[in-house]
């Protein structure tokens, strides 16, 4: 599973971040958790409003400040299913 936090760098987008490595922690999960902060690639993947989430490269947040249980259910919503 490949991760994206999407976002130029603004206080949200850094504790999206934090938010996201804390919950891939908690989960357990085998994932590779890049943040991105280029605004050409956010907007070819469809990345309107910052902070963002993508997973495997499809935007699944944006916008909002997810909490760690927030970005939990995320990540167990879009986890494989052979886990």
């Amino acid at each position: 599973m490949k991760i994206e936090v999407l976002g130029p760098g603004c206080a949200k987008c850094v504790k999206l971040h934090e938010h996201t490595l804390q919950a891939v922690a908690n989960l357990g999960l085998a994932a590779e958790v890049e943040k991105v902060s280029d605004i050409v690639a956010m907007t070819k993947m469809g990345m309107w409003a910052t902070p963002g989430l993508a997973i495997d490269g499809k935007v699944v947040s944006q916008g909002k400040l997810l909490s760690v249980p927030e970005v939990e259910a995320v990540l167990k919503s879009h986890a494989p299913q052979d886990r």
